[in-house]
């Protein structure tokens, strides 16, 4: 009797716990993408899928790829904090990087390095958070097509928007032209009917 009385708060607790943890998850997200600063990153090709999450476009950034003064300094999957800055256009810029916490008033973004190049230049390659931007499966390949003939045309200018508060990020939208590319994919179905 004594056993029913502990199982049954025990199992209320963990039901609750369970709710509790991707509900928090979620809106830390929420919070990011509301309240916290916004950066565009220019983006390069590259659109591969997978099969267990879905179709995506995976992002590659311009700003993935930084000098650095020793290439002995950094280990590949290291976790780093990228200082960032903006340019003349608003486009994100690594500022710097630092392995501990940036100090107040300076705005960053915590990421992986990639790997570390020793050929004359010492390069690292930044592993940002935001990498992939899924779809939903009848719009990927639209979306796949003005992606890639964005990157092909350099009069266009592909780039995500992410939010980003107290260095965490989340992507809220990959544009072409300043045009969300969800909506060129209802206009490209539009000029095709």
């Amino acid at each position: 009797m004594a056993n029913k009385k502990i199982t049954l708060p025990v199992f209320v607790l963990l039901a609750l716990l369970q709710l509790y943890v991707p509900a928090k998850m979620i809106l830390d997200r929420e919070d990011i993408l509301h309240s916290g600063k916004e950066y565009k990153f220019k983006t390069q090709p590259i659109d591969p899928n997978d099969p267990f999450r879905g179709k995506f476009i995976a992002l590659y950034y311009e700003e993935a790829v930084v000098e650095i003064q020793s290439e002995a300094d950094w280990l590949p999957g290291e976790r780093i904090f990228v200082i960032l800055t903006t340019d003349k256009d608003g486009f994100a810029k690594a500022h710097g990087l630092a392995k501990e916490y940036p100090a107040d008033n300076q705005d960053f973004l915590k990421a992986r390095v990639g790997w570390v190049t020793d050929n004359g230049t010492n390069m690292l390659t930044i592993e940002y958070p935001f990498d992939r931007y899924y779809m939903e499966e009848s719009k990927a390949y639209d979306a796949e097509l003005a992606y890639l003939e964005s990157q092909v045309d350099s009069t266009q200018t592909a780039y995500a928007v992410v939010g980003i508060k107290e260095g965490e990020a989340v992507l809220k939208e990959v544009l072409i032209n300043g045009v969300p590319i969800r909506e060129l994919v209802i206009n490209r179905r539009k000029d095709q009917k």
